[in-house]
């Protein structure tokens, strides 16, 4: 069985330490009650409950899945009861405005209590996992009336929610979705289509399921400019606010079989005049939806995070316990007949690099989430300004570098099992298989570089591109007279000139040969995950040996320089190669047609 640890004191270096989250958040309207020691004994609370309850169901999830029976999806055995637990204790209304019953929490908090829950059950934390982005997107663009008959129960767990983007004919591409939307004579519209791939799109642990819904109305113009958003409940809500109890026309057709995620119900849907009302302007429904898109790409890489730490610490206690052979300078415990496999310097490598992208990715996540709660609530434009671009420009890397990365954690941890990870027993094989979605789902690692180079670079001149940019070079001036810095910061110089040479080059190649940007985007995307989290550690770095020089008695810092030290060395070098590899894919995948390649 899979064990799990919260990591607490890596998650409170991040926020406490590296971001100085009770500083930020104090000054933000609203979130000063929100110090560390309350931070601590959330995070504490959310590790004691996904473990207690949610941990136990991960095999047992995975193994009966979810089936279906007359339209209905039945959960694994276990799940509405711990989901019924969760709303009990008042986890959905978290992150949520007090006005729709929420408890008015930052979205950094959220994230990190995201975290844990995927660690331990993503197949269960799938089922509420939408809720949050869809209450966000109504509470952006819903109308009053939307808004106070959806979101509290959204809000308190009551009902969850869903997004009803892809189609059997279409995924990525949104603009040829054929679902539409007929208009009624009380305002309503009325809602005909199918869509496939629905997260929690059917199922029993909550009476009540709200779809947002793409469609399209009448005489719509083609293309994603045609496309309008639709709140659509499974059941239609009672005119005196009582129990929804009346069918809306819907039914899941279908319960995917999948590689992995076995516990989530992945539907597909089919509406029949299903009546909705529509969710801001026609024709907007895209740049809508886009608030919970976004959510949800970020929440993939919280996802990433929880279950490559899962991985990772699986990984360690294993090879802490695993007995084979001498270590290669001498026995280390002569007392064992043979040392633990930690003593062996290439399964210390597998668990460093682990452990690397696992700290990566935690601070990357939080600090854009940290980002989320300055561009809601800081009152100088100027802030709300800076944490936009970072949102936008690096949104794309949380989703496509961690979920790629993390993956890596995942097989890594099989790889330090041996022969015991490839079989079913440690729970490190289900890792791998439910993380192979997070590559895939909320858009492919392609459709994260697509959107990074072209929407976030080259649509406004790469101005968001060269302020973070400025800010690392800011950062790696400043700090590389410091003792023990100079090996970060010169890192740091050479891969800004670098990567920045290299978009420049991709804009330039592209303006000639339209497949430039797919040919190069993916490698692009990785070597700038590798420099913004390369400058995340050198600033954690940076903490670390203050508090070291400080005098500080805590073998964490130390750690921590360590793992800092050892993604510059080891795991940044990767961001060369990706440069000097996309400079060779824009032209040699560019020129030949598929007709010459594939014969």
């Amino acid at each position: 069985m899979l064990r799990y640890d919260t990591p607490l004191r890596d998650m409170q270096f991040v926020l406490h330490e590296l971001l100085q989250t009770e500083t930020v958040l104090g000054a933000l309207p609203g979130l000063g009650g929100w110090d560390s020691s309350t931070f601590d004994q959330t995070l504490e609370a959310a590790g004691c409950f996904a473990c207690g309850e949610l941990l136990p169901l991960r095999a047992s999830g995975d193994r009966e899945g979810c089936r279906i029976e007359d339209g209905r999806v039945k959960a694994p055995a276990g799940f509405a009861q711990s989901y019924a637990l969760y709303v009990a204790a008042g986890w959905p209304a978290l992150a949520a405005d007090s006005r729709y019953g929420g408890q008015d929490a930052p979205e950094l908090l959220h994230s990190a209590v995201s975290e844990i829950l995927n660690a331990c059950n993503p197949g269960w934390t799938m089922f509420p996992g939408t809720a949050h982005g869809a209450y966000q997107c109504l509470l952006a663009h819903g109308s009053q009336a939307l808004r106070d008959a959806y979101l509290p129960r959204i809000v308190s767990g009551e009902w969850t929610a869903t997004m009803c983007l892809t189609e059997p004919h279409c995924g990525s591409d949104l603009g040829l979705l054929r679902t539409r939307a007929e208009p009624a004579s009380d305002g309503s519209w009325r809602i005909s289509g199918a869509k496939i791939f629905i997260s929690g799109g059917e199922h029993d642990l909550a009476p009540n399921i709200v779809h947002l819904v793409l469609a399209r109305l009448p005489g719509a113009p083609a293309g994603v400019g045609g496309i309008s958003l639709f709140v659509v409940p499974r059941f239609l809500p009672a005119a005196d606010g009582g129990l929804a109890t009346v069918p809306n026309g819907m039914v899941a057709t279908a319960v995917e079989h999948k590689m992995g995620l076995r516990g989530s119900a992945t539907c597909a849907m089919n509406f029949d005049g299903s009546t909705g009302w529509l969710v801001g302007q026609p024709h907007q429904g895209l740049r809508n939806m886009f608030v919970m898109i976004n959510a949800s790409r970020l929440g993939v890489g919280a996802q990433s995070v929880g279950m490559g730490q899962a991985a990772y610490g699986q990984s360690v206690a294993y090879a802490r316990e695993r007995l084979q052979m001498r270590a290669a300078g001498g026995a280390r415990r002569p007392d064992l007949p043979a040392d633990p496999i930690v003593e062996h310097a290439d399964v210390r490598r597998m668990l460093l690099t682990q452990k690397a992208y696992v700290e990566a990715g935690r601070m990357l996540v939080y600090w854009l989430a940290l980002a989320l709660d300055v561009q809601a609530r800081a009152t100088d434009p100027v802030e709300r300004e800076a944490a936009s671009d970072r949102l936008s420009l690096l949104t794309p890397v949380a989703k496509g570098f961690l979920s790629e990365k993390c993956a890596v954690v995942a097989d890594l941890a099989i790889q330090v099992h041996g022969g015991h990870g490839y079989v079913c027993d440690n729970g490190v094989e289900q890792i791998v298989r439910d993380l192979r979605a997070a590559q895939l789902y909320e858009g492919t690692t392609g459709v994260q570089a697509r959107d990074l180079i072209v929407r976030k670079i080259m649509n406004d001149g790469g101005r968001k591109f060269r302020l973070l940019l400025g800010q690392i070079r800011r950062f790696a001036e400043a700090a590389r007279e410091e003792d023990g810095m100079a090996v970060f910061c010169a890192a740091l110089l050479a891969h800004a000139d670098d990567i920045q040479q290299l978009a420049a080059e991709i804009a330039e190649a592209a303006a000639q040969e339209p497949d430039a940007v797919g040919a190069a985007g993916c490698d692009f995307l990785c070597a700038f995950g590798h420099l913004v989290c390369a400058w995340l550690f050198a600033q954690a770095a940076q903490v670390a040996q203050r508090r070291l020089a400080q005098g500080a008695d805590d073998p964490f810092y130390a750690a921590k320089l360590a793992t800092a030290r050892f993604y510059v060395a080891r795991l940044l070098p990767e961001a060369d190669f990706r440069c000097r590899i996309a400079r060779t894919e824009m032209h040699s995948l560019s020129r030949l047609p598929q007709e010459r390649l594939f014969v």
